[in-house]
């Protein structure tokens, strides 16, 4: 009876004791809450067992959300102060968070870490820089440059892919003079603006004016860059198409509809899975032709941010050193396929060695930032609208560039009255 009740004392004391061990060990751990978007969001749970053997006092939280209900759904936590820790943010939407004053600076945290502004490829790292502070680490890098079949271009007699506009346009006549009818030497769907905004970046004279409060469309390097892309479907080389009116691109591509192709690396692997096997030796990408020779694209991709509110910014932002290493880098890209920011990345052979990357290597040292103002979507979608009116002759050049000032200095209006009320209080 007396060794029982000992037993069972001993079982008790024990059973507290464990009870006590989990208590301090939950108490011990920190959970981050990291939001994530489409495919990348269910890749990185692959990439998190190593980070929290190696952090054990940390345990990460992912929550999918689509890319189509991310915006509205982080503006919602926002707003309902239930923001996550760490976020993946597309570079466009920065500006936006800065302006609410959801973003905590990160200047501090990346100059004792191993995050080395310098590996980072200059124009990507700028997306992410907001009147001179840095609220954002690129996680991986998107771009727009060329695609094309180069079998095509060697029976036009075009020997290497065109470097400026002028050789462009040269390309654009030889193949147009040696395609059979109902094939063009471009494809510019109406409906995808960015390949006029990557033109419009490579022009000296911003977007915007005034510390982004005014249209500047119609400065000479947009309409340069407006009249240079209408040209393209005056002079036949692109059809009056938008992407729901090309049933399949890879389809069309294959076949030999159109020889060009503006797009981004996402395709690298889409072409590789749909194409068929007799075209895979005959396709290639190529830098964005420039005015004068090799041009800018868009800085686009996504970053990694950590929210003001947080509670655990020191372990949201070892989350985010992890992410940001070369090596988890190319990790992320094996799964996913999505282009590393880091310049030591690229040093690896399994990128140096891909024919179809490796132009995107070229490229991303030649990319721009869209002007970092929250408005900036609305805007592009209003350069779409004007410059579909132009290249179907409803509207002219000058029409459409005084039109497009009056729009954008229509959205950006409040932003104006907020800097003016700021610097009266000031």
């Amino acid at each position: 009876m007396i060794a029982r009740v000992l037993r069972s004392a001993a079982a008790v004391v024990v059973a507290s004791m464990l009870v006590a061990a989990c208590s301090r060990h939950a108490a011990d751990v920190t959970v981050v809450r990291f939001w994530a978007m489409g495919r990348e969001s269910e890749v990185v749970t692959a990439l998190l067992p190593e980070f929290e053997r190696t952090h054990p006092g940390i345990r990460v939280d992912v929550q999918q959300l689509p890319w189509s209900a991310a915006h509205e759904k982080l503006l919602t936590a926002f707003a309902g102060d239930a923001t996550p820790d760490v976020c993946q943010l597309g570079n466009t939407w920065i500006p936006e968070f800065v302006a609410l004053g959801a973003l905590e600076p990160l200047d501090a945290r990346v100059a004792s870490s191993s995050v080395d502004a310098r590996d980072f490829f200059g124009g990507i790292w700028d997306t992410n820089v907001v009147a001179g502070r840095l609220y954002g680490v690129p996680w991986y890098v998107d771009t727009r440059l060329l695609f094309y079949r180069r079998d095509l271009l060697d029976a036009a007699g075009i020997a290497q892919a065109p470097t400026s506009w002028p050789d462009w346009v040269r390309s654009f006549a030889a193949l147009r003079s040696s395609a059979q009818p109902g094939r063009y030497p471009i494809l510019l769907p109406l409906n995808e603006v960015e390949p006029l905004v990557a033109l419009a970046l490579q022009q000296p004279e911003p977007l915007l004016r005034d510390g982004g409060q005014y249209g500047n469309f119609q400065s000479a390097g947009f309409r340069r860059a407006l009249a240079f892309y209408a040209a393209m479907f005056r002079d036949g080389y692109a059809p009056l198409v938008t992407a729901s009116d090309t049933s399949n691109v890879w389809n069309e591509f294959g076949r030999g509809a159109f020889a060009f192709y503006i797009t981004g690396p996402w395709n690298i692997g889409e072409f590789k899975r749909r194409l068929p096997a007799a075209v895979q030796p005959l396709w290639t990408t190529a830098p964005l032709p420039g005015p004068e020779g090799p041009g800018a694209s868009i800085a686009g991709g996504a970053s990694l941010v950590v929210f003001r509110a947080s509670r655990a910014k020191e372990a949201a932002w070892e989350l985010v050193e992890y992410l940001a290493r070369p090596d988890v880098s190319l990790r992320f890209h094996a799964l996913t396929g999505d282009l590393p920011p880091r310049r030591s990345a690229w040093n690896d052979a399994s990128l140096a060695s891909d024919e179809h990357a490796r132009a995107f290597r070229d490229q991303l040292e030649r990319v721009k930032a869209a002007p970092k103002v929250p408005e900036w979507e609305r805007i592009a979608d209003e350069m779409r609208v004007l410059a579909e009116r132009v290249v179907r002759g409803g509207t002219s050049i000058d029409e459409a560039v005084r039109e497009l000032d009056v729009r954008a200095d229509r959205i950006l209006e409040k932003r104006r009255w907020l800097l003016a009320r700021d610097g009266q209080r000031g």
